[in-house]
């Protein structure tokens, strides 16, 4: 689980670089970033593990 995480993480920071870049010059994908934000934070939580014991 810990890769999930770690790729959640990586593929939000390189969305938001995306939608910063996208402010900045405006290009025709811009809002992909937006779903690379959603999909990322997503793997994140998938990826996180409390420590507890599963049942």
């Amino acid at each position: 689980m810990r890769r999930t995480r770690v790729l959640g993480i990586g593929l939000t920071a390189l969305a938001v670089v995306g939608y910063a870049i996208g402010i900045a010059a405006p290009y025709p994908g811009r809002s992909a970033s937006i779903v690379g934000v959603m999909v990322g934070v997503t793997l994140y939580a998938v990826g996180y593990d409390t420590g507890g014991s599963a049942s």
